[in-house]
């Protein structure tokens, strides 16, 4: 299969801007398309971070969801955090992955808007004993490219 490369963002519906006055003639349906990165985290062994996404500057992060698919079996504990290099839990706050499930994030306000450089999403985990030897997530980021809302 192949694939496109553009640079965005991309923008659908047809009216960008209107100056009417009467009750609901202000609607816009001009709107931005929801993009994703995905990446598959390292939850084996010893504490680890892994680099999920890289979102461009100004844009706006509308969800983080943590998928575990085959639990962790370390012996003590075993947590995922994701957030950025400044703030480790920003969007998803220790969760455990001992068991398989799906969370969703709780972003902070450094979702609204990443500020004017791109941001590194990461996933940081975290063993208790460093001693498991199974399991498998991934993280999804989503984000509205370049929407700028500072």
């Amino acid at each position: 299969m192949g694939t496109t490369t553009f640079s965005g963002p991309i923008k659908a519906g047809t009216i960008k801007e209107t100056t009417g006055t009467t009750l609901g003639s202000d609607i816009k349906n001009t709107g931005q398309v929801v993009m994703a990165q995905s990446a598959v985290i390292d939850i084996i062994g010893a504490n680890a971070s892994t680099t999920c996404a890289t979102v461009p500057a100004n844009s706006q992060i509308v969800d983080v969801i943590l998928n575990v698919t085959t639990a962790a079996n370390d012996s003590v504990s075993a947590t995922v955090s994701v957030g950025t290099a400044t703030d480790a839990d920003a969007f998803i706050a220790t969760a455990n992955v001992l068991a398989t499930g799906t969370t969703r994030g709780t972003l902070d306000t450094e979702a609204t808007d990443i500020g004017t450089t791109d941001a590194n999403v990461v996933a940081t985990y975290t063993a208790g004993n460093d001693d498991g030897t199974v399991g498998a997530a991934t993280v999804t980021v989503m984000y509205l490219q370049n929407n700028n809302l500072s």
